[in-house]
Formats: C-alpha cells, structure tokens, sequence
C-alpha cells in the first residue's frame, strides 16, 4: 500500500542516544521515558484525538537509521503519521516495519490507515519494547521544517523525541516520535 502527502517523507534524522546523556526535566522526562501506550496518554489528555496519515511505502532502512534488529539495506515499510489532540498536533511519528516482519497476524499492520500504531500494539500480551533512545531536533532539521509547513509557533524549546525498538512475536519494527511545539510533553 502506498499513501502520500506532500510532506511524506519528512524522515527523522538525529543523534540517538541514551536518556543519560541529557539532563531533562521531570516533566519532560516523564513523556519521554513514559514505557506505555504514548496513544493511550494522548487520549487520557484530550476530547478528540486522531491520526494523520502522511505516508506509507516501502522503502530501505537507511545506515543511519538501522539498529541491531533491523539492518540498513532491509526493506521496510516507513509509515510516518501526526497524532492529534483536539485538533492541535503533538506527535510527529515514523514507524519502520520490516517487510520480513509483516507476516502472519502482522500482517494487519501494512494497512492501519488512521489507526494509531501503538493502539494495535499495546494490545499484544507478546509485546516487548527495547531501550528507548532519546535525541534533540535542531532548527534545520526536517521535523523543524514539518513545524513550518503545519504553520505551528516556532519553539521556544528544543524539540525532542524518542524511539525504540518493539518485537511482537520475535518480529522487530521501530518507532521514532517527536514532541512537536505546543505537545503536553513541554508543559508542565
């Protein structure tokens, strides 16, 4: 299946690293390294929510983004969503879903469509979530351009997101979230 909106890809590109190395405060933290549901969180935050669809296609997993479960070269299928709370963006995400992965009863999640991801995920008693990694996003990122072309204030803050590694039924996918100007992740 392949989706696209005029952003797609915005792609996610940055320093991944250990939340250690950051000095963060509480509050943020606490999003951060939140390890449940962040679409469960949302949702407990707001009225409305709801789930863009930018794009999905198959592409290769990119050197800089491959890890220890999933190889550069593989192919992936990337799926980039904005998740929404009362029509205000919070989370840009970008999920990789090795084609090797989507099998079986994962087969389902090739075609979410609007339906957020972590959803799905979190209810499968099989899931595990590796390490989260944590990185900063500059002013000239390509999540900083998405931040000018959704026409949202500038950050006053650094933008931040996570990632980590899910396997359901020793099957791996990746997901990466920014915290976008404005998310409940910066106010405290």
């Amino acid at each position: 299946m392949t989706t696209e909106h005029s952003l797609f890809p915005v792609q996610m590109l940055a320093n991944w690293q250990s939340p250690e190395q950051f000095t963060l405060s509480k509050h943020l933290r606490s999003w951060l390294l939140d390890p449940t549901s962040l679409t469960a969180r949302l949702q407990g935050q707001c009225q409305h929510f709801r789930v863009e669809l930018l794009g999905q296609q198959v592409q290769i997993c990119a050197k800089a983004e491959s890890n220890q479960d999933i190889a550069a070269g593989e192919q992936v299928l990337v799926r980039e969503v904005l998740l929404y709370c009362d029509e205000v963006p919070q989370v840009f995400a970008r999920s990789l879903l090795p084609l090797s992965s989507l099998t079986g009863n994962q087969q389902q999640l090739a075609n979410l469509g609007t339906q957020s991801l972590g959803q799905v995920l979190f209810n499968h008693k099989d899931l595990t979530r590796k390490n989260i990694e944590v990185a900063k996003f500059a002013q000239d990122s390509t999540v900083a351009r998405l931040v000018n072309y959704l026409a949202l204030t500038a950050p006053q803050h650094t933008l931040w997101g996570r990632r980590s590694t899910f396997v359901l039924d020793a099957k791996p996918l990746m997901v990466a979230e920014v915290f976008l100007p404005g998310a409940f992740a910066y106010q405290p």
